[in-house]
C-alpha cells in the first residue's frame, strides 16, 4: 500500500499543514486505495459510504483542522466526530496517511483487541474524539463539546461529519436545535450526501430526497449553511476557509454532496457496496481505475 508519490508535507506552528490543492487530490486518491486494500485484506468494512467522504476526510484532517498527531489528546486541538461511524475505515485510513497510526496498524482492522475496531472507540484509540456507531448520536456529543469549549472560552472549533440517512433519526435535529440555542459558531456540521442507504431507498430504485434532509432543513434550524460538491477539493477548500472565518453566533452546517463509492465505477450509486469487500477481480479493477488518477 506504499506510493511513491506522496511527497512530505510541511507544517505550520499552528500546527496547519503546507498543502497544494493536487497534493491534497493525490492524498484522497492514496486514501481510497488504503480504504480498498484495507476492506480487501481483511475481507469486510464500509467501503461505498468511506469513499464518499474521502475527499471531505482529507479536506479536514490535511488542510483544516488545527491537531497535532504527535500529541492527539493536545487539549486546544480541533475535534472530530464521525457521527456516521460504520464508515471508521475512511477514518483510520485517513489516520494512518495523516501519522497518527502505522499502515502495519490497519491489518489489523476489526480484529479482536485491535484499536481499530468496526466503529470508533474512543477508548481503544487516542486520536479519536469520540465512539460513535449508534446513528444519528454523534452530534449530539458534538454539540456538547462545543458548548464545552464555549465555557472554557477555547478557541477549537468541533467538526462532526453525519451521513443523510443516519439524518433521519430525530436526535439529530434535536441536537441541531441546541446548537442553535447556544449560538454555536464554534460547530460545523458537514453531511455526507451521498443519496443510499444500507439497503437501498425504495428497494435501491430510487435516491433520497435531499430536500427533506439537506441544506433547506438546517436553514430551518437556525444554521448558517453551504452546499458543495463533495468531490471538488477547490470547494470543499474554498467552503471551509470561508466557514472558519464566520463567527457570527450560529452553528454552520456544509452539505457535501457526493457519490457513494466514489473513484470506482463499479461501485458508484450501488447500494449494494454499503459493507462489502471485493474479491481478487473486484480489486484488482478498483486499484487499476485508481491508478489513472495518480
Amino acid at each position: 500500500m506504499n506510493h511513491p508519490k506522496l511527497i512530505e508535507v510541511l507544517f505550520y506552528e499552528e500546527r496547519y499543514l503546507l498543502i497544494s490543492i493536487e497534493q491534497l487530490k493525490l492524498t484522497a486518491t492514496v486514501l481510497r486505495k488504503r480504504i480498498l486494500s484495507t476492506a480487501y485484506y481483511k475481507k469486510q468494512g464500509h467501503v461505498g459510504g468511506s469513499l464518499s467522504c474521502a475527499d471531505i476526510l482529507v479536506s479536514l484532517f490535511f488542510h483544516q483542522l488545527s491537531i497535532d498527531p504527535s500529541c492527539p489528546k493536545w487539549e486546544d486541538r480541533d475535534r472530530f466526530v464521525l457521527s456516521k461511524g460504520h464508515t471508521a475505515l475512511g477514518l483510520y485510513a485517513t489516520l494512518a496517511l495523516r501519522g497518527y497510526i502505522s499502515e502495519e496498524e490497519l491489518k489489523t482492522f476489526d480484529q479482536y483487541e485491535s484499536r481499530l475496531q468496526a466503529h470508533p472507540d474512543m477508548t481503544k484509540l487516542d486520536a479519536l474524539d469520540m465512539s460513535t456507531g449508534s446513528l444519528g448520536q454523534g452530534l449530539s456529543a458534538a454539540v456538547g463539546m462545543a458548548i464545552g469549549a464555549k465555557r472554557l472560552k477555547k478557541d477549537f472549533r468541533v467538526y462532526c461529519l453525519i451521513g443523510d440517512g443516519e439524518s433521519q433519526e430525530g436526535q439529530i435535529w434535536e441536537a441541531a436545535n441546541i446548537a442553535e440555542k447556544y449560538k454555536l459558531d464554534n460547530l460545523i456540521v458537514i453531511m455526507d450526501q451521498n443519496g443510499l442507504q444500507q439497503y437501498g431507498w425504495k428497494n435501491g430504485k430510487e435516491r433520497m430526497d435531499p430536500e427533506r434532509y439537506g441544506k433547506r432543513k438546517f436553514d430551518s434550524f437556525g444554521f448558517e449553511t453551504w452546499e458543495v460538491d463533495g468531490h471538488s477539493m477547490e470547494d470543499l477548500v474554498a467552503v471551509l476557509t470561508e466557514v472558519k472565518g464566520s463567527v457570527n453566533g450560529l452553528p454552520k452546517a456544509i452539505i457535501a454532496n457526493t457519490t457513494k463509492g466514489k473513484g470506482v465505477r463499479f461501485m458508484e450509486n450501488n447500494y449494494v457496496w454499503h459493507s462489502k469487500a471485493p474479491n481478487d477481480e473486484e480489486y484488482q479493477m478498483a486499484l487499476t481505475e485508481l491508478e489513472g488518477e495518480d
